[in-house]
């Protein structure tokens, strides 16, 4: 029999508590006790082996998908997202969605959202309060989701905008608040009405797909024709087969777009102003930086590639907090792992946020470190360095789209918060 890696002693009902209330102390304690590796264990699931160290992140990301599967480790997500979400799909299907989702992201398609998201930011900015303290993270959710509301949905002002919009951030206050990892764990997704929070849930998920599904047949109906919205593109595509994506498809992906780009994008932007506010000589280079690419015009998507300090600030933020402290894949097969033989059905986390805390890659690495984009570059030739700072750039924040946001801001922005 196959014996784990060691890890607390405690209840799994005990180690799940402190996973959803202190997921940063209890990884940490976790990694001082056990060092690189070791295992955590929740209720009605399978063991999580927990990865650390360069050369085992590596090991999990360059396997074959087929034995170590992100879909299958996604599944708690799937009745929230459902069966056609990209985030719980493996293999065959998974390409064919990705071959599908991608085009929406490139090109002339992203010239056009990046002015959407310069606008956005600017009306943002010109709401903001005056000689008084404000907390920041509200406003990027906002601003976030007003960008995904015009990008993603293709709605604009009007009452289909101000109905979605109030109900979809009705949604991601549910999905962002700290009981949602506990409504994710299969054994708690049962509907009791109004009297269960996976009740809840529920009945928000429905007054959102009341309003996406509208939205799909009217679109269908009106054609696409003249619109780069990502809805739009994505009703107007073909899977290699010649055949369209259904209503259910279009609503899975549209649902996985919004939580997977909303929230982890806002945290991000919040934590960049928190790390630059505290330090005004970067305030200023920064905005020394924008304004030198852009002169007295308005900001182009054209001048992000030349904001090399910028876009190194939002790394290094990514580093120190990342947009997700770990990833998970479950094994389909046994498999060894960083010199650990595990067994099919184990879940190997690869634990993106001690990876990035390492003092033996990262000197002094609680301390964010101001460096240019070449010296970023230059710290690539070390090998776990450059594994982390693939790592820092994040699975779902899209540095461009952040860049282009910041900028923006920080333009405009004086120390007043």
């Amino acid at each position: 029999m196959t014996t784990l890696p060691a890890g607390p002693a405690s209840s799994p009902v005990v180690q799940l508590l402190y996973w959803v209330y202190r997921p940063i102390p209890f990884m940490e304690d976790c990694a001082r006790r056990f060092g690189d590796v070791f295992t955590v264990r929740f209720p009605a699931n399978p063991p999580f082996v927990f990865f650390s160290h360069p050369d085992a992140i590596r090991e999990i990301f360059t396997a074959d998908p087929d034995r170590l599967r992100a879909g299958e480790a996604n599944r708690p997500l799937l009745r929230l997202l459902g069966d056609h979400s990209l985030l719980v799909l493996d293999g065959a299907r998974h390409l064919a969605e990705r071959r599908l989702l991608m085009p929406p992201f490139h090109g002339e398609r992203m010239q056009a959202y990046g002015a959407i998201m310069r606008d956005v930011a600017d009306r943002t900015i010109d709401a903001w309060p005056l000689g008084e303290p404000f907390p920041i993270h509200p406003h990027m959710q906002a601003l976030t989701l007003d960008v995904i509301m015009r990008t993603v949905f293709g709605v604009a002002e009007g009452p289909t905008f101000t109905r979605l919009r109030a109900r979809l951030t009705r949604l991601l206050a549910m999905t962002g608040s700290r009981f949602a990892p506990l409504v994710l764990l299969p054994f708690l997704q049962v509907d009791l009405g109004l009297f269960s929070p996976w009740g809840w849930l529920v009945r928000i998920a429905r007054d959102v797909d009341e309003i996406l599904f509208a939205e799909i047949r009217r679109r269908r109906a009106e054609g696409g024709a003249g619109r780069d919205d990502v809805l739009s593109m994505l009703i107007e595509a073909r899977y290699d087969d010649g055949t369209a994506m259904t209503d259910q498809e279009l609503r899975d992906e549209m649902l996985t777009l919004l939580l997977a780009g909303h929230e982890t994008t806002a945290t991000s932007l919040a934590w960049v102003f928190h790390r630059v506010l505290e330090r005004p000589d970067v305030l200023e280079k920064l905005r020394t930086e924008v304004r030198d690419a852009a002169g007295d015009g308005p900001l182009e998507l054209r001048h992000v590639a030349e904001l090399e300090y910028l876009d190194a600030t939002i790394k290094e933020t990514a580093r120190l907090t990342p947009i997700l402290p770990i990833v998970a894949r479950r094994l389909e097969e046994p498999a060894s792992i960083g010199g650990h033989e595990l067994p099919a059905g184990v879940v190997a986390v690869p634990c993106i946020y001690l990876a990035h805390h390492r003092h033996d890659v990262w000197a002094e690495s609680e301390r964010i470190h101001y460096v240019t984009e070449r010296a970023w570059q230059a710290a690539g030739q070390n090998d776990d360095v450059e594994l982390a700072r693939q790592l820092a750039q994040g699975a779902k924040l899209d540095p461009t789209r952040a860049a282009e946001e910041l900028a923006s801001e920080i333009i405009n922005f004086h120390p007043r918060v």
